[in-house]
């Protein structure tokens, strides 16, 4: 089972700033199990849920 990237943020946020945890919080209190990786090809970090998830939680 695959991966879906609900959002990307670039890995050069201002210091104290973390919105892709912030944005993956708010994903989880919506119920939806998303986690933060690091794309290193890209610098970004991307919120994502496993393909299954993503079905349920639309």
């Amino acid at each position: 089972m695959g991966r879906v990237v609900l959002e990307r943020f670039p890995a050069g946020s201002p210091r104290g700033s973390w919105p892709a945890e912030e944005y993956a919080a708010q994903r989880m209190r919506e119920g939806v199990q998303a986690e933060v990786v690091m794309d290193l090809d890209s610098d970004a970090f991307l919120v994502v849920v496993r393909q299954r998830e993503a079905y349920r939680g639309r």
